[in-house]
């Protein structure tokens, strides 16, 4: 992909000096290597019998050599262009391997690094680390810890790629925890029958289980649960690949040496990941017994445990020190290891062990303008104490409305509802009293109630919940939001009886405000008619084959006005159409609010990974592009930029012999941007505890022409943005925005929610 511009580098903000988590690759081969596909008779999917098997015949190829289960990079060729070798499994099976000449490699081929990364990630298993899913993780320094009648143990790993970027060619490592709970999926199965509170038991143990990840130790492997088959157990038959059929039981035996002992009980069904090429296809369902299945992730008990949570996050989140501290220990072990060294001297690879220095930019705060004044963000990216006594900028007044409670919750609904009267009078919210309903406590009396109050003129329900169960929620947000559209606020009876209430009721009132098409502040963006989209993607939880797009757009020029929607698809199709429809949609309710067209759309494309850029450039970019011709052959201009959240480079701020985290507003846009991309970092954030993470932005379409400096402000400023936080977040707010609507859907209603709300954030 071609840079969208010339120049890809900025010059506003005080320059800054930091160091990056990536290490230079100082020497690497110069010599041609040779690329060799390996087919196997019959086919072999365990990744791992396929390195045993192709192993048997290494004399032949010699030992400087990297295979990644499908090829073999060798640096000197075979001496026949096609081979044939038999080998043998366990069981005396035969298996014929097919070697067969690819093409040659340079040194600089972009294929070459793919290979270093196989060849890097062996030096883990030369450090006795275990893989777990993707990345390596060690036993030795193990730190246990017990609550809640589980154990609960933190394995220390890292994450590692070599990549090319703008100067060079570096190694990335990041510090990486798995956290695993010393306790089965049978066990979790047995516990959480014995505490049932319902009559249907095995209903409940699924609702709990489902979604899950599960380690099965017998191969380092996560799986997700998906489903609980409770009609099969270890007893029943499965048919092998030869048409042979065998129990679980004895499969397990055999091919993993592992004896379940406990013979009633159910199958976990996971549905896997689909292989490569083959998405949308048809996938078989992984049936796994609980009992050699280890749970992964964090209970509901120990989330709401702040004792535990805060001993975890001591161990989890590292501070930069500590963190520059354990990498420095990693470069130093791959250097000090007499093994490590010896394959890496195999292929001329090696690693500087210094810490790559980079230049940044921190920018200035945006300007927000609350009330009649104008404030900034603190060093810590806050403004909720400039903001404190200050009215909003668009204040609903509410006079119509609902508090619905449960008997056990009478003192907490009284005292919100007093909170309220007073904390609305300085935000400028005219208030008239709500009208109290007491329920029942469940979540069909919640719901009968509504429908029994609920009027043409209600504007706002707020119900308190006597404890946060999910499906009670669940219910209440669904009937809300798509059979009878009202903005709606639930709060936990728990949450009321904090020493903070008044603190707690203010963050209410804003929300609800925002919910009702109101606006808390505005930011300078020096930007003229310009909307600003925000796309991104959540699965849901319930059918997996669903996939949410939320859809977000500003409809006025000072960003305080939105227009919401989302698409259910099945995983994997392609949003054009629905975009368009979205799209479309928006631009209708801008011109309601401003009475012309905007001239610009700028959208920030979150969910996607690095392999799907050309296709969401030529699927979404490009025909969104053709789409607004359509509407103006002349006056319209799009930028698409992709947001990437996920990412392992951290930077370092050095302080003395010290590390901190560089300041809210720093921008990278050199050294670690690639060649081919429009692209660089921002830090938006600031983080009380841990490292913070940089979030990466890549302008892949651009006709409006987007200066550097422009991009990087405009999207800056747009972290200032979101109204449920008076502070600077990690994405632009109409990204997070879509984001909340994806995930409110996927999580919980689990249908489109009705058209009336959209012009609306009422998923706040």
């Amino acid at each position: 992909m071609k840079h969208v511009k010339d120049s890809k580098t900025g010059s506003e903000g005080t320059v800054v000096q930091l160091l990056a988590n990536h290490f230079r690759v100082i020497c690497r081969p110069q010599w041609v290597a040779y690329k060799y596909n390996v087919d196997y008779k019959p086919d072999i999917e365990d990744g791992n019998l396929r390195t045993i098997l192709l192993d048997q015949h290494r004399r032949k190829f010699g030992e400087r050599h990297i295979f990644d289960g499908n090829s073999l990079l060798l640096s000197r060729p075979l001496k026949e262009r096609r081979v044939e070798w038999l080998s043998t499994t366990k069981d005396k099976n035969i298996v014929k391997i097919t070697v067969e000449f690819s093409k040659e490699l340079t040194p600089t081929s972009p294929d070459c690094l793919r290979y270093y990364n196989i060849l890097f990630r062996r030096t883990f298993k030369l450090l006795d680390f275990e893989q777990v899913g993707r990345n390596y993780y060690t036993k030795k320094k193990a730190i246990q810890l017990y609550r809640h009648g589980t154990s609960l143990e933190i394995w220390l790993g890292y994450v590692t790629s070599i990549l090319q970027y703008e100067n060079s060619i570096t190694l990335c490592a990041d510090v990486s925890h798995k956290l695993l709970r010393i306790e089965t999926a049978y066990d979790f199965i047995k516990r959480t029958s014995a505490q049932a509170q319902t009559g249907n038991i095995r209903e409940e143990v699924t609702n709990k289980l489902i979604g899950s990840i599960v380690l099965t130790k017998y191969n380092n492997k996560t799986y997700r649960v998906d489903d609980i088959d409770w009609k099969q157990n270890p007893e029943d038959t499965f048919n092998k690949s030869d048409g042979s059929k065998i129990t679980y039981i004895d499969y397990y035996r055999q091919q993993h040496k592992e004896i379940v002992t406990v013979k009633k009980q159910p199958l976990l069904v996971s549905q896997g990941r689909w292989k490569k090429g083959l998405m949308g296809t048809q996938r078989e369902p992984i049936l796994l017994i609980p009992q050699l299945c280890h749970m992964t992730g964090l209970t509901d008990e120990i989330r709401k445990d702040y004792s535990i949570m805060k001993e975890l996050a001591k161990h989890t989140r590292l501070s930069p020190r500590r963190r520059h501290h354990t990498l420095k220990e990693f470069t130093n072990t791959l250097q000090d290891n007499k093994k490590v060294r010896e394959l890496l001297q195999l292929w001329d690879l090696k690693f500087d062990t210094n810490f790559l220095s980079v230049p940044g930019r921190v920018l200035k705060n945006a300007n927000i303008m609350q009330g009649r004044r104008m404030v900034k963000a603190n060093s810590q990216g806050d403004w909720s104490r400039e903001i404190r006594e200050l009215p909003l900028l668009n204040a609903m007044p509410l006079h119509s409305w609902l508090i619905l409670y449960s008997r056990s919750s009478h003192r907490e609904a009284m005292s919100l509802k007093g909170h309220l009267q007073s904390v609305t009078a300085p935000m400028g919210i005219t208030m008239k009293p709500a009208e109290m309903i007491e329920v029942d406590g469940d979540a069909n009396s919640y719901i009968d109630t509504l429908r029994k109050y609920t009027r043409p003129t209600l504007q706002m329900v707020i119900c308190i919940l006597p404890n946060d169960d999910k499906r009670r929620y669940d219910s209440i947000k669904r009937y809300l939001c798509t059979k009878c559209p009202i903005p709606s606020q639930c709060v936990v009876k728990k949450t009321l009886e904090k020493v903070q209430a008044r603190t707690i009721v203010t963050k209410i009132a804003q929300q609800m405000n925002c919910k009702m098409g109101g606006a808390l502040w505005k930011v300078e963006t020096d930007v003229q008619r310009t909307m600003f989209v925000g796309i991104d993607c959540f699965h849901d939880i319930v059918n997996r084959q669903k996939s949410i797009a939320g859809f977000v757009a500003s409809t006025n020029a000072e960003l305080t006005k939105w227009y919401s929607q989302c698409v259910i698809q099945k995983t994997g199709e392609e949003l054009v159409k629905e975009l368009e429809i979205c799209l479309k949609a928006a631009l209708d309710v801008w011109c309601k609010n401003e009475s012309s067209m905007p001239h610009s759309v700028i959208v920030y494309r979150d969910g996607v990974g690095d392999g799907q850029l050309q296709a969401l450039l030529d699927h979404e970019a490009k025909k969104m592009s053709t789409y607004l011709k359509t509407i103006s052959p002349n006056n319209f201009t799009l930028a698409f930029i992709v947001v990437k959240k996920r990412i392992n480079t951290r930077f370092f701020l050095k302080h003395g012999s010290d590390f901190q985290n560089p300041p809210p507003g720093t921008v990278i846009d050199v050294e670690l941007t690639r060649n081919e991309w429009y692209d660089f970092f921002i830090v938006s954030q600031s983080v009380q505890d841990g490292t913070v993470t940089p979030t990466h932005y890549n302008v892949i379409y651009d006709t409006i022409g987007l200066s550097p400096d422009t991009v990087q402000r405009l999207t800056y400023c747009l972290c200032h943005m979101y109204y449920n936080l008076p502070g600077i977040i990690r994405v632009p707010a109409p990204c997070h925005y879509a984001h909340k609507l994806a995930y409110l859907v996927g999580q919980s209603i689990h249908q489109e929610p009705n058209r009336s709300l959209s012009t609306r954030l009422f998923y706040l």
